[in-house]
């Protein structure tokens, strides 16, 4: 018993002594009070904000031709008169039998330029609409600035007993605040 005593006994002494200064900080809160004072003003405090907002749109950018080329899509008349021209190239290049060899080589491959000239010199039509050519679009994008205000608080004047007082609030009051009011005495 005599060594759990020597334990308590200086625990008790401590706490007490811990619980002196918060006691006095309560009895010297107690001289104040709560009252109301009227408010003769107030004024909401507004912020700029900027929220940027990204808008797109799709735009028309020209035209282009539909066209579907099957194998048999070429262009004759082309081929022809590319394998008549090459045709008599070849035959006034060659000499002897070689002449017959030429002639047929030069209409070979003028048929294929003309095939291939008459289908490259199509009209791609970008800029017009014309027949079977359908509108070309891409997509466009910018950033919108977008500021809006928004509300932070309240600048409030408000009056008790004949003295004017301000606060900044970040809600609306109405017509009447609590304040908080301590009595102490003055210096002499």
């Amino acid at each position: 018993m005599r060594s759990t005593s020597k334990i308590v006994v200086p625990a008790l002494m401590l706490a007490l002594i811990s619980a002196t200064p918060s006691l006095a900080g309560n009895a010297s809160s107690r001289a104040g009070y709560q009252d109301t004072a009227r408010v003769i003003a107030n004024t909401p405090v507004y912020e700029s904000v900027n929220e940027p907002r990204r808008e797109c749109w799709e735009e028309k950018v020209g035209y282009e031709r539909v066209e579907e080329r099957s194998p048999s899509d070429h262009n004759v008349g082309g081929a022809i008169v590319g394998g008549i021209l090459g045709g008599v190239v070849g035959n006034s290049i060659g000499k002897g039998d070689g002449r017959k060899a030429a002639t047929a080589i030069g209409a070979a491959v003028g048929a294929l330029t003309g095939d291939k000239y008459g289908a490259n010199n199509r009209r791609d039509y970008r800029d017009e609409p014309r027949g079977d050519a359908r509108p070309v679009y891409e997509q466009r994008c910018r950033e919108v600035e977008n500021w809006t205000r928004k509300l932070t608080g309240y600048n409030v004047t408000y009056r008790y007993h004949g003295r004017e007082y301000s606060a900044f609030l970040p809600y609306d009051p109405g017509y009447s605040v609590r304040v908080n009011v301590s009595v102490s005495l003055a210096d002499q």
